[in-house]
């Protein structure tokens, strides 16, 4: 019989070892600040720096758009298999890289997550996305 603590303490060593990174890019061709329309992309990279393969299986995102009078903030959940149509396997020392993007109705908002993983063998663990900013350069400083 497997040690289910072994189990979790290897789930645990992966999910620190896969890492995630994220750019992110607002589109003024296709926004519409006056119709409350605010584009951006972002592009992931999920560097694998474990020993073993592993597959991303079904991502889990939260979208938030900051309060912007007289709209108070709100926040967004979405669920769906792999990423952009595909549940990419991560060779070890590898990464995988992709584009999206979002549409807020706020010129500021904030995107975070994880990512469900599993290996090979089905031991599954789960990835963090780190909070990243939706807003324009100008709005920073």
């Amino acid at each position: 019989m497997s040690d289910p603590t072994s189990t979790k303490d290897d789930a645990a060593a992966l999910s620190q070892a896969v890492i995630v990174s994220v750019k992110t890019r607002f589109l003024a061709e296709q926004s519409q600040p006056r119709a409350n329309r605010f584009v951006y992309s972002y592009e992931i990279t999920i560097t694998n720096n474990s020993l073993i393969p592993v597959q991303l299986l079904h991502r889990h995102w939260l979208i938030t758009e900051e309060p912007d009078a007289p709209r108070p903030a709100s926040t967004k959940e979405v669920d769906g298999p792999g990423v952009i149509g595909q549940q990419p396997i991560i060779q070890p020392q590898q990464h995988y890289s992709y584009a999206s993007g979002a549409v807020i109705t706020t010129p500021i908002g904030t995107m975070k997550g994880h990512y469900d993983m599993q290996t090979l063998d089905g031991l599954c663990f789960k990835i963090d996305i780190p909070t990243f900013a939706l807003i324009q350069a100008h709005k920073l400083h």
